[in-house]
């Protein structure tokens, strides 16, 4: 029986994507707690993954059991999924179609697990509401991705749109996810350092920025940024929830600078290779190195 609470509590839906690159198609596995899960538990963090999927998928969870990950998964109607269309060899230029919706988390779904944090990580508006939100903020800290706030299903589009209850939301949360066009929509200006000083205001103490080039952290007032330095680009998708999920668990053990360099090193590995990372801690120690 776990005596000790999990390092990482993730709340998302587990995905079935499809990934079209040109001519080719292929399914992937997918979703925040699918690349940050798997991430967290290769560098040996004790990770959980509180999920909703169709049950004829749940053997699809097989592979975060085998990564050491405690999954606590409940049925859903269908499984989530996106399709993300790349129409040229510039991996940050993609559309994004919904491919299927598991539905909101009940309160009662929710597993009484212990966590040094709880990260929120929907891949759409929708999973998670203001009322399961105020009691995980009881529990333990709160990291949250803005994106599954934002990011609306509309037919075959996925359209973005300002978070109506942002102001109560984000004063839950101790970390805050974004990318830059999602700083946009929450704050209605383009320059990503005004806007992650407009986001703290409403009381995330950290602000984890992530573009294409890399990582922006801004934490009382002051500014951390590290580069993302791939070799090459096999696996675009997934790069900001290994980033985020990297950068929370870092910051158990360490200071904001030294947790951005980490977590953009583990990213910068990740991006080099289809699917989650696949390394060690001593091959993202060995870049930080170099």
């Amino acid at each position: 029986m776990r005596t000790e609470p999990f390092d990482v509590a993730m709340i998302g839906h587990f995905a079935k994507d499809r990934i079209v690159f040109e001519d080719t198609s292929r399914a992937a596995s997918g979703g925040a707690v699918y690349y940050g899960s798997i991430a967290l538990a290769r560098l040996g963090y004790r990770v959980a993954v509180i999920t909703r999927l169709h049950e004829e998928d749940f053997p699809l969870l097989d592979e975060l059991r085998k990564a050491g990950i405690e999954v606590f998964a409940k049925e859903a109607v269908e499984t989530s999924g996106m399709e993300n269309i790349y129409f040229t060899k510039n991996r940050d230029k993609r559309v994004c179609k919904p491919l299927g919706f598991a539905g909101a988390f009940a309160e009662d779904e929710i597993p009484d697990v212990e966590a040094k944090t709880f990260l929120v990580i929907p891949i759409l508006a929708g999973e998670v509401d203001l009322s399961l939100l105020r009691k995980l903020s009881k529990k333990a800290r709160i990291a949250l991705d803005a994106q599954g706030f934002v990011r609306f299903a509309e037919g075959e589009e996925v359209v973005f749109r300002d978070w109506p209850e942002k102001e109560e939301g984000l004063s839950l949360v101790d970390i805050l996810k974004v990318d830059d066009t999602e700083a946009e929509v929450l704050t209605g200006v383009d320059d990503p350092r005004k806007a992650a000083s407009i986001l703290a205001s409403y009381g995330p103490r950290e602000i984890v920025l992530t573009h294409k080039g890399g990582v922006l952290v801004h934490v009382e007032g002051q500014f951390y940024e590290a580069p993302f330095r791939p070799r090459e680009i096999h696996g675009r998708t997934g790069r900001g929830d290994t980033c985020f999920a990297t950068y929370v668990a870092k910051r158990l053990s360490t200071d904001v600078k030294q947790a951005s360099r980490y977590a953009a090193a583990v990213t910068s590995l990740k991006m080099e290779v289809p699917g989650p990372f696949n390394g060690t801690a001593k091959n993202v120690e060995a870049l930080l190195q170099e």
